[in-house]
């Protein structure tokens, strides 16, 4: 199922070429929105502008929050992922999202569902360089890992970023796994995105431009 690529695009940037992996068929986004319990609590006004395809990974979210979101998901064609918690990723028929430096309640009920191939089950996971994360990455293979910081990011002012380099030198690391950018990703860094990555994930990258065109989550 090799090819080109796909071309995505952030508001107001060209398009970059991204490498999603396909599973079971179905070619994973190429483009994520992470929400952020302090810079994005909510994201459904961002996600509702989201083009088709896309996905949303959601982190701290307050179950009618969650349910909210996922009824935009569904209605958008967004693929859904939650971060830390396998019994709600089930039950909102939705992926599930491992932090590196936090423990994930639900996760062996979360791999049966995966090896028993139900649909949406997709297991992605956050690295952010270092052995024991690549060892876990390894282990579990991940449809997708999210490694950041990228770029220095407003999510963790001061602390130091990988730059294109070391990020590549990281994803051969990880061993053939399909790898997403994350951290500092925006318009004026989307082209300093490494050719061979997976695909590209934001928070401000995409909230201001996505929440200033979407006045309600839901109508």
């Amino acid at each position: 199922m090799g090819d080109a690529g796909r071309l995505i695009a952030l508001p107001g940037a060209g398009a970059r070429r991204v490498h999603p992996p396909w599973r079971r068929g179905r070619r994973l986004p190429g483009l994520w929105l992470f929400s952020d319990p302090v810079r994005l609590p909510d994201p459904c006004e961002a996600a509702a502008r989201l083009p088709r395809g896309a996905g949303v990974v959601a982190r701290g979210m307050a179950p009618a929050a969650l349910g909210r979101l996922r009824a935009v998901a569904r209605r958008r064609g967004l693929a859904l992922v939650v971060a830390g918690d396998g019994r709600a990723a089930l039950a909102a028929g939705a992926g599930l999202h491992l932090p590196e430096r936090r423990v994930a309640r639900g996760l062996l009920p979360f791999l049966a569902a995966r090896r028993a191939g139900l649909p949406g089950a997709v297991l992605t996971m956050a690295a952010h360089g270092g052995a024991a994360g690549v060892a876990r990455v390894r282990r579990l293979r991940p449809e997708l890992v999210f490694l950041s910081p990228l770029f220095p990011t407003a999510s963790h002012p001061g602390a130091p970023a990988l730059g294109p380099l070391r990020w590549q030198a990281e994803v051969r690391r990880l061993g053939g796994v399909a790898v997403v950018a994350l951290g500092g990703v925006a318009v004026r860094t989307l082209r300093r995105v490494p050719r061979r990555a997976a695909g590209v994930a934001a928070i401000g990258g995409l909230a201001p431009q996505a929440v200033a065109l979407s006045p309600q989550c839901l109508r």
